[in-house]
């Protein structure tokens, strides 16, 4: 079964390739503030398919405690 950490990093592969194998960012994209990790509840990606093929991944708030997890549509 993968898991969520499994699914996070073949996204961020995903999109790295997407772009050409990197992506420049600005050093505050990773501040507590950016990343939702301020008051300890990072964020979690959702990955959904769109009608078009294509598929939206995009950042959520994620569940307290153990909550978290893979949810297939």
């Amino acid at each position: 079964m993968t898991t969520p950490a499994d699914m996070s990093h073949a996204m961020l592969v995903a999109i790295l390739m997407h772009h050409g194998g990197s992506l420049d960012l600005p050093s505050e994209a990773f501040t507590p503030d950016a990343i939702g990790g301020r008051d300890g509840g990072f964020h979690a990606v959702a990955m959904e398919p769109q009608t078009d093929g294509t598929i939206r991944i995009s950042v959520q708030p994620r569940p307290a405690g153990d909550a978290g997890g893979i949810t297939r549509i």
